[in-house]
């Protein structure tokens, strides 16, 4: 929606509404654009029967407010803590969005992936979670690697591919000679001036070649191996003498990757050579490169506390990869949501049953045509569990009747999509995440109103414009 250049001004508002919504609670888009298409379809009617749309956005107003105190009624303590319920979570959010198949293998990624990032008392950054994909093989395939995926490989032909036990030196400094940053020469008067000028240089870059040896002999105690990632340059005669000792050694490194780096194979960025430490390299278990057509990609595996990781998504063509990441991007915020809230509502369409209940409710205390609006609203609540009755084949008005018997019997029901009869949603595990209901139902009415409203306007605009009686006459005079 971000990159669609929408022609119709209301389509363009609309579209705006679904990608806040999808900014601040990251679900719930095509319920928010659904409830938002049946308000107007419930307030048209009632506008063309002559009510004054202001009388409308009242009632609206009056049950938005209505809907959210209940909301906060009807949420529910859940254990953000037990892995199977994340999955549940997880699981209802990817299922509408990918074939079940793949929902369930994405489903344990996902959660794996949150519960990994995740700081016991600090909020959960899911920048840790890098998204890589590799266009091959079958999107079955896709894994979750506990360490991180680089979208480069070392940079000297010789180098290892395969190392295991690395110690892993995340550095930030530079391995070729630099030109200054002011204007300078230097003066020579023969060859060998020419030549102790440049052996010095190469000096220069050889000693901070040599401090990196010094530290591997160091921590390399027992054979391990080892692997440097910088993210300024590596010279091809540093890079050649790194390799002959066995050195794996990666180059103009990413910004964002070694950030990551040390959050998922541990240790501490250094900015100078010289002051390195034996506790300053990370730890991997296995560290390999894979190439893939002109594109190589460098893995690092099995760290000892990672709390950083990547999602590899493999797919046959972009169309599937493209797909997958905006599931996935939903699922992961899915899971923040519950363990940050730690209230969830029942899903299924079963809390806009109840809210639809209780607006019905409402309504009697509400005077005047205001409750119209109110009605409305109620009304179209109910496009969800409709919408949920008609996707899974199933005859919406006589599922909708069901649903409201068992509503109105004192039951919290949904939509069984396998059997299309009322179900408790929380016995099937099926939940919405609380903020984003309440992102939905807010924004829904507010932009409503701004429609209803700005046709009012619009209208009235027009009515300026129009020629007085008797100006023809008097322009003929």
């Amino acid at each position: 929606l971000h990159e669609m250049m929408i022609q119709h001004p209301t389509a363009a508002l609309i579209a705006r509404i679904a990608t806040a919504q999808d900014d601040v609670a990251g679900d719930g888009t095509t319920s928010n654009v659904l409830i938002i298409g049946d308000l107007m379809k419930q307030a048209e009617r009632y506008l063309a029967d002559g009510l004054h749309p202001r009388l409308v956005c009242e009632g609206i107003q009056a049950a938005k407010g209505r809907v959210l105190d209940f909301l906060e009624k009807v949420k529910t303590d859940v254990p953000v803590d037990d892995r199977d319920f994340l999955i549940k979570v997880a699981s209802a959010s990817l299922r509408t969005k990918l074939h079940p198949e793949l929902a369930d293998l994405v489903t344990d990624i996902v959660v794996d992936a949150v519960l990994c990032v995740k700081k016991p008392g600090e909020q959960l950054d899911l920048h840790m979670v890098e998204i890589m994909s590799m266009q091959h093989r079958h999107a079955a395939e896709s894994r979750l690697v506990r360490g991180l995926v680089m979208d480069h490989g070392g940079r000297h032909p010789d180098m290892k591919k395969q190392l295991n036990k690395c110690y892993i030196l995340t550095c930030n400094a530079t391995l070729e000679y630099e030109k200054s940053e002011v204007n300078s020469g230097f003066m020579y008067n023969n060859a060998e001036q020419r030549e102790k000028m440049l052996a010095a240089e190469r000096k220069w870059v050889d000693d901070r070649v040599q401090l990196i040896l010094d530290l591997q002999k160091k921590v390399c105690v027992n054979g391990e191996d080892f692997v440097v990632v910088n993210q300024k340059g590596i010279d091809p005669l540093a890079l050649d003498l790194l390799q002959k000792n066995g050195i794996l050694a990666l180059r103009r490194a990413k910004r964002r990757n070694m950030e990551r780096l040390t959050l998922a194979a541990g240790g501490v960025a250094v900015n100078s050579f010289e002051d390195m430490t034996p506790e300053d390299p990370g730890y991997a278990e296995s560290v390999y490169e894979q190439q893939l057509g002109e594109d190589a990609f460098t893995f690092i595996e099995g760290p000892r506390h990672p709390q950083s990781c990547t999602i590899l998504l493999k797919g046959p063509h972009k169309h599937t990869i493209d797909q997958m990441k905006d599931a996935i991007r939903d699922g992961l915020r899915a899971v923040r949501n519950a363990i940050e809230d730690g209230k969830m509502v029942p899903g299924a369409g079963a809390f806009e049953l109840l809210a639809h209940a209780d607006l019905m409710e409402f309504k009697k205390s509400v005077m005047g045509r205001a409750k119209l609006g109110v009605q409305a609203y109620a009304d179209s609540l109910l496009i969800i569990p409709r919408t949920l009755a008609e996707n899974a084949g199933y005859d919406a008005n006589d599922t909708l009747i069901k649903l409201q018997e068992a509503t109105a019997a004192g039951k919290t029901v949904g939509v069984d999509i396998n059997s299309g009869e009322p179900i408790d949603p929380s016995s099937i595990g099926v939940w919405d995440n609380w903020r984003v209901k309440r992102q939905m139902l807010d924004s829904s009415a507010v932009i409503t109103e701004q429609l209803l409203l700005v046709d009012e306007i619009i209208r009235a605009g027009k009515q300026i414009k129009k020629p007085g009686p008797g100006a023809d006459v008097a322009y003929q005079g």
